[in-house]
């Protein structure tokens, strides 16, 4: 599995709410800001949403780019956005918006880890509770590891 797949500069929490279009386009800029996707990969978030919706349940929302984009990603990352006052992710309500991309099929391990820890309400309500990037990122420790 990719190394170091998340850093504490790709996690950010925010207070509000913003829309489900705003909060791809966040999650796409920060996997552009850390060199793993083109510019090109909110539009290949968007073509995704479109076919299927990435809501996972728990409150979790995992927007990635489709098969036919993957020329748009670059390296293995993640970004990981907490929204305290939730996204209307097409009628469902959502706390975390993951954003992914995964070289090859390295996100299907990423994918499993995320829902893994997702799976256990234990650990959404720590993730909820962490005060900054910092804290969330030690909470992460087992997706990046």
């Amino acid at each position: 599995m990719a190394e170091n797949v998340l850093t504490v500069e790709q996690i950010r929490i925010h207070p509000g709410s913003v829309s489900k279009e705003d909060a791809m386009r966040e999650a796409a800029a920060i996997l552009q800001g850390a060199g793993a996707v083109t510019d090109a990969y909110f539009d290949a978030m968007q073509q995704r949403e479109l076919t299927v919706s990435t809501y996972m349940g728990n409150g979790l929302a995992i927007p990635h780019g489709t098969n036919e984009t993957k020329d748009a990603i670059l390296d293995s990352a993640l970004s990981f956005v907490r929204y305290d006052g939730g996204v209307d992710w097409g009628g469902e309500q959502v706390d975390f918006v993951v954003g992914i991309a995964g070289k090859g099929d390295e996100h299907l391990e990423i994918l499993s880890q995320i829902a893994l820890l997702f799976s256990d309400d234990d650990e959404v309500d720590r993730l909820k509770a962490a005060q900054n990037p910092e804290e969330l990122f030690g909470l992460l420790a087992s997706v990046n590891a």
